[in-house]
């Protein structure tokens, strides 16, 4: 029978992340324009930028679409977050998909959504899957996989642009899976080399 993942080390990483996207979200026309991701700052070394530009949003539609996201994605694997685990991965992702955008799309000006990062840690999650030998794993990287390629090819839903009153930044989702795949296959590796040395002794 399924269960919701409820326990407390299970819900305070996406419950954190809530919290706050909600609280720039409303605080964003006082002191959003020292956390959106924008590019010529971000040359300057406001660094912080990189983080706390996945966490504003275009309009109320964006930050909602966002956090159903967020629901969903701790639905689908709760079971595999801790608090420190979750923040780390959704750093590590948020940072990919800004620093990707940073460095391959000098176009790119201003960014902000959760939607990077989000690919990002249901990609971590289909690793974990894989590595705990589901197949679900395997289909729902196949899944992501094809919606980006698709992505790539033909870009977003002009109906999503107009919804979230922004363009959407497809590249920022290549970007967010990257890097949760890299820090799931890595997470994977070094639990693997831990095995090893704890079998040597």
């Amino acid at each position: 029978m399924f269960r919701f993942p409820v326990q407390l080390h299970q819900i305070c990483g996406p419950i954190s992340i809530t919290v706050v996207a909600c609280l720039l979200f409303f605080a964003e026309d006082f002191i959003g324009a020292i956390f959106i991701y924008e590019r010529p700052e971000i040359a300057n070394w406001q660094l912080w930028r990189l983080i706390t530009g996945n966490l504003l949003h275009s309009n109320l539609n964006h930050l909602l679409l966002n956090l159903l996201g967020l629901v969903l994605l701790w639905a689908l694997h709760g079971d595999y977050y801790t608090t420190r685990r979750y923040m780390f991965i959704f750093t590590c992702c948020a940072i990919a998909t800004t620093l990707g955008l940073y460095l391959f799309n000098p176009g790119i000006y201003w960014y902000v959504g959760l939607s990077g990062a989000l690919h990002g840690i249901f990609v971590w999650g289909a690793v974990v899957d894989i590595q705990h030998k589901l197949t679900s794993g395997w289909l729902l990287l196949l899944g992501v996989a094809i919606k980006i390629g698709y992505e790539q090819m033909y870009g977003a839903s002009a109906v999503l642009a107009e919804w979230i009153a922004a363009s959407v930044a497809t590249d920022a989702h290549l970007y967010g899976a990257v890097g949760g795949l890299m820090v799931g296959v890595l997470s994977i590796a070094m639990q693997s080399q831990n095995r090893q040395k704890q079998n040597g002794e």
